[in-house]
């Protein structure tokens, strides 16, 4: 289907998110500790601080930590949940699901699908859509979506920089009751070879110049306005963006060119302060924009990943907001705890020195 032909994706009944819930691990990592570290020198730097999983978290633990946080502003019971659904790029095993033991740590088991996905940093959006389509056909009243990873990159390689952890999760119901309601999606996606990691290989490699063009421009643009013009909409009808981001450069750009001004774009980037959490990216994102977003406000979310491709989803805010956004901890709740470390500590926790 070509960009012109692009139809927004309705779900057959409406649906909304009933509870979101956030986390990100206190360790930070500056940028300026790295350059110390491989370059020996400050500038040009593309975010202020990554953060860091301790010894102890992986995207499991994490996903768990968000899982429960929006379960309690949902404030329905696990085993309402039809589904459980882990996006991520970073699994902590190869062969076995981190869904079933989310699932089982949550109390969503037995009668529960559980599964995890892989779309590199759109894995939770992905979990998203599928959520939407479960709950939208009457499959399920209660969905959960899950976007969560840790900080990947090799010794010295640029996505050292960026990689970050963290993770969000969202209860996606019935439109009666919930947070927000998702008014309509599209995904937009192909064979763009822009960043990858073969079987057995420790760290994802990236192919340079197709990082930005063909690959992140390439489908976070036309994926956003394909969405806009099949809803008959502009930026001005928009209150917030929340765009993938991999740098603090990428997103500004992108909602530059679709029309968005840097005040639409400032409340769900996040990327300077925890870095780029793949799968959690564009969801922790969000996550901080309904910690404060009044009811009305209608949200544009674009996630990208590498491989490559690119969901949009808009959603207008709704009364309940004001009633449960408390019943969790926000987003910046977990941003304000932050324990700053040194490049040792940080190779210590992630496992980068041989032992043995």
């Amino acid at each position: 289907m070509s960009e012109m032909q692009a139809t927004a994706m309705k779900t057959a009944r409406p649906v909304g998110i009933w509870g979101y819930g956030a986390y990100v691990p206190r360790y930070r990592l500056a940028a300026t500790e790295v350059a110390r570290v491989w370059q020996g020198g400050k500038d040009h730097l593309p975010i202020k601080e990554k953060a860091v999983p301790g010894p102890d978290e992986d995207t499991v633990t994490m996903s768990i930590e968000a899982a429960r946080n929006a379960l309690a502003r949902a404030a329905i019971d696990a085993t309402q949940l039809g589904a459980v659904w882990v996006g991520s790029e970073s699994h902590p095993y190869a062969v076995k699901p981190s869904g079933t033991i989310v699932a089982e740590a949550i109390g969503a088991t037995p009668y529960v699908l559980a599964a995890d996905l892989e779309f590199a940093c759109k894995a939770g959006t992905e979990a998203l859509q599928m959520a939407l389509a479960l709950v939208g056909s009457g499959m399920a009243d209660f969905a959960l979506a899950i976007g969560a990873d840790t900080a990947q990159g090799r010794p010295g390689d640029e996505l050292e920089y960026t990689a970050g952890a963290g993770s969000a999760a969202f209860v996606i119901g019935p439109a009666d009751g919930c947070l927000a309601r998702i008014e309509a999606s599209l995904s937009y996606s192909s064979d763009t070879p822009d960043f990858f990691r073969r079987n057995g290989q420790r760290y994802p490699r990236h192919s340079g110049r197709f990082t930005g063009e063909p690959g992140y421009f390439g489908h976070v643009l036309p994926a956003a306005r394909a969405l806009l013009e099949s809803l008959g909409r502009t930026a001005a009808d928009y209150d917030a963006i929340v765009v993938h981001q991999p740098n603090r450069k990428f997103p500004a750009r992108a909602a530059a060119e679709l029309g968005f001004s840097p005040e639409q774009v400032k409340l769900g980037t996040l990327v300077d302060q925890i870095g780029n959490t793949y799968a959690g990216s564009s969801l922790l994102g969000l996550a901080a924009v309904l910690d404060e977003a009044e009811p009305g406000a209608r949200i544009l979310l674009v996630s990208f990943g590498s491989g490559a491709g690119s969901d949009a989803v808009s959603l207008v805010v709704g009364e309940g907001i004001k009633e449960r956004r408390n019943l969790s901890p926000r987003t910046r709740d977990y941003l304000g705890r932050r324990v700053p470390i040194d490049y040792a500590l940080y190779a210590r926790y992630r496992g980068k020195l041989a032992t043995e």
